[in-house]
């Protein structure tokens, strides 16, 4: 296993920075102030380091627009790309007022009219018109969430190297589904897979869990363990070069008497596909559990992948957002597939689809009991 910190590739850098400073064009942003670490490093494509959990904003990555130069928050080179000098480089610093000045005296910054964030808290409100004193300060996300909704071809490849490791982090859990197993021993054997293949960053809290048959959303019991007759749900998440990957699938433990469920599976994953074409509105992978008379899931029924949560989140507490959101080409979505039946326990599986000009391409081939109707012993 690697331990040197390495940039992203030098084509997947090129091919993000393309797509953002066209939307900085488009939003005629000047400069763009970025706190956001999947926003920092689609434009940088320097790895993150130390910065696990949540924190407030803070200026770590700024573009201007009109000479092109990207300047970021580091203390050191390691995993910095080589066009981004050591001299653009600034450190951290307590007093936020020496971010300030760092930030006055970048070329640019006395003239620029419109300064984007992608976030804002009421200090740095109060203290970024001082670097910026001829600007206005105005939203930046907008233009950070259209230039990474759509994914370039080296953002794809990227996509499916995370992918497998997903993939084979969860064969790998499937692998040890036996009766009187835990879900917490099942969720490790997923994680140490994970680890095993360079990655440490899960990008799921839960990696197996027992589903209920006595209610559509919870698990089936307290201890965890694992039972003849159960369905065993798995969903494995990574977070491999910056981008996340997921894949779920639904095992049975024995003989499992499913009667139509996997039916009802089957048939609702062919109209969630369906409606993963360009165009189409991202509503219609709601109107696809409507359509085959299925109640809608608690989680988002698709959203997109790429560097963190992207958009589309496509769910009903946000359908205005659905309805104006279109399909096109080159997005990645994550599409969730959920079925319940009392007395039985419910069937998941998750799949990552590509939006092509032709249609839709499931980059997930994970093997699923929906269609191969073997359990585990």
């Amino acid at each position: 296993m690697a331990t040197e910190i390495l940039p992203d590739d030098r084509a997947l850098r090129i091919s993000r920075r393309e797509r953002a400073f066209a939307q900085m064009e488009e939003h005629d942003l000047d400069v763009l102030v970025l706190g956001r670490q999947a926003n920092v490093r689609y434009f940088s494509g320097a790895p993150q380091l130390w910065v696990a959990g949540t924190r407030p904003f803070g200026p770590i990555c700024t573009i201007v627009r009109s000479t092109g130069e990207i300047h970021l928050n580091s203390t050191w080179d390691e995993g910095i790309p080589d066009d981004i000098p050591h001299e653009r480089l600034y450190g951290l610093a307590w007093n936020p007022m020496t971010l300030i000045e760092v930030l006055k005296n970048i070329d640019g910054a006395a003239t620029a009219r419109r300064v984007g964030t992608d976030a804002l808290t009421p200090s740095f409100a109060r203290l970024l018109p001082m670097a910026f004193p001829n600007a206005e300060l105005v939203d930046g996300e907008p233009a950070m969430r259209a230039a990474r909704r759509v994914k370039t071809p080296a953002e794809i490849a990227t996509l499916r190297g995370a992918l497998r490791v997903a993939e084979r982090s969860l064969a790998a859990a499937v692998a040890e589904l036996r009766e009187g197993v835990s879900e917490k021993e099942l969720t490790g054997v997923m994680l140490e897979a994970q680890a095993t293949a360079g990655v440490s960053t899960p990008a799921t809290q839960d990696g197996a869990w027992v589903t209920s048959k006595e209610h559509p959303w919870r698990r089936a019991r307290s201890d965890g363990r694992v039972h003849a007759g159960d369905l065993v749900a798995f969903a494995a998440g990574v977070l491999a070069d910056g981008y996340v990957g997921e894949v779920g699938r639904t095992w049975p433990v024995g003989d499992v008497d499913t009667g139509s469920l996997y039916e009802r599976w089957n048939a609702l994953w062919d109209r969630l596909v369906g409606a993963c074409r360009p165009g189409r509105p991202a509503s219609g992978l709601l109107a696809a559990y409507a359509a085959a008379g299925e109640p809608l899931p608690p989680m988002p029924v698709a959203h997109g992948l790429g560097l963190g949560f992207d958009p589309p989140v496509v769910t009903p507490h946000l359908q205005a957002t659905a309805d104006a959101e279109v399909l096109e080409p080159g997005m990645v979505l994550a599409v969730s597939c959920y079925v319940w039946q009392q007395g039985i326990g419910a069937v998941f599986g998750r799949d990552a689809v590509l939006i092509t000009p032709d249609g839709p391409e499931v980059l997930t081939s994970s093997p699923s009991a929906t269609r191969a109707g073997a359990g585990a012993g």
